[in-house]
């Protein structure tokens, strides 16, 4: 596999499960992965590993060290250089462009449906690993968000801004 790109689901949010990153640093080198970085408290993990299951391994490490699950997705570093090369947006403010990452892709009839939706000053674009959320107004003002994205396509989903997905590459490179 080599380099890997994890986003973890749902941690430091509200005072919810709680972690500080060079505590999970540390449960994830004391685990066997080598390379470890993290980028700011959102769980966001850039490690070397040759397993195969590693977004499952560092689950269950989370378990372990912190005792709560976390949805962990794994990306290659290919992966996230194919969601920013093809942001289908002509216009957006890179302040208030986001990408909802997918942990398995969603169903046709379910996709239809909420392409079928509307939201003022919110454009999106679903794909198989990842819907674009062009947030005109800013993401704290939109009503197109993570949960709601769960909610109607039946998927777990992360969702982190253009800026830390260009990072995340950058740390990766």
């Amino acid at each position: 596999m080599g380099i890997v790109i994890l986003f973890l689901r749902g941690i430091n949010v509200s005072g919810q499960k709680k972690i500080k990153m060079a505590d999970l640093r540390h449960a994830l080198i004391k685990g066997g992965f080598k390379d470890v970085q993290t980028y700011i408290q959102s769980g966001n993990i850039i490690l070397t590993s040759e397993n195969e299951a590693v977004g499952h391994s560092v689950g269950q490490i989370i378990k372990k060290n912190f005792d709560f699950e976390v949805p962990v997705l794994s990306l290659t570093v290919a992966e996230i250089k194919h969601i920013l090369n093809n942001i289908p947006f002509q216009q957006f403010d890179e302040k208030n462009l986001y990408f909802t990452l997918l942990f398995e892709s969603p169903g046709q009839d379910l996709v239809d449906a909420f392409n079928k939706l509307e939201f003022q000053n919110e454009d999106f674009v679903v794909t198989s690993n990842c819907v674009y959320l062009n947030c005109k107004k800013g993401a704290g003002k939109a009503k197109l968000n993570n949960n709601l994205i769960e909610k109607k396509l039946h998927i777990i989903a992360t969702t982190r801004n253009l800026n830390t997905m260009r990072k995340m590459l950058e740390m990766a490179s």
